[in-house]
């Protein structure tokens, strides 16, 4: 069976949930978590987790806020034609499973999710601690998109993979570069490493492209 593994904020949704954050909730610039994990001073994890516990809203607001990253509005027919067609569809993302799995309920759609956990409360934020029983932990980034895609590849000859951030290079390049979906940091990332790989600027794109290359 083909396995499709993707990243999720920015990659199925146009725009990533922690950039909507930092820009409702603004740091000062010499406390920014992003940049302290940009600059290698803290973790992935630790970067989010310190940018979601910044939230002070009611769930509904931070719904809202959740569905202005804007989810494929093609996504959960896309996902059908993929798996009509054989594909196993695999959410991997170094972000929270909270809003994660409220917009994919919200599009009808209902996929294996390996994320952060977290749990919100309008006083103390989006609490976002790390999956330690996970087969696929990463101390760093809470999720080893690595291990993923390992796996998958242990499992199957025809293992594509998309992202966008950080996170995904790594295991972009263990995918052979016709499976291999990027977008913003990670398409300039694989140019940069003169790197093979389709860019896209939706989801169904992906999907589109899958359809048609033969696994």
């Amino acid at each position: 069976m083909p396995i499709l593994i993707s990243d999720f904020d920015g990659t199925i949704t146009r725009y990533d949930f922690f950039e909507r954050v930092r820009k409702r909730w603004p740091f000062p610039p010499q406390d920014d978590p992003w940049e302290k994990f940009v600059s290698g001073e803290i973790t992935h994890f630790q970067a989010l987790a310190e940018i979601f516990a910044s939230i002070r809203a009611t769930e509904a607001e931070l719904l809202e806020l959740a569905a202005s990253t804007e989810l494929d509005a093609s996504f959960a027919k896309s996902v059908r034609a993929l798996q009509d067609r054989g594909w196993e569809i695999v959410i991997a993302s170094a972000g929270c499973d909270w809003y994660i799995k409220f917009l994919l309920n919200k599009a009808g759609v209902s996929v294996p999710v390996y994320a952060n956990p977290g749990t919100f409360d309008q006083e103390t934020g989006l609490e976002m601690s790390l999956p330690e029983p996970s087969p696929f932990f990463s101390s760093t980034k809470g999720v080893s998109k690595v291990a993923i895609v390992r796996d998958a590849l242990n499992r199957s000859d025809c293992v594509a993979f998309a992202g966008d951030g950080r996170p995904d290079l790594k295991p972009a390049l263990l995918v052979r570069p016709e499976w291999r979906f990027a977008r913003g940091w990670l398409a300039e990332a694989l140019r940069e490493r003169s790197e093979r790989f389709h860019p896209f600027e939706c989801w169904s794109e992906i999907a589109d492209q899958l359809q048609k290359t033969p696994c």
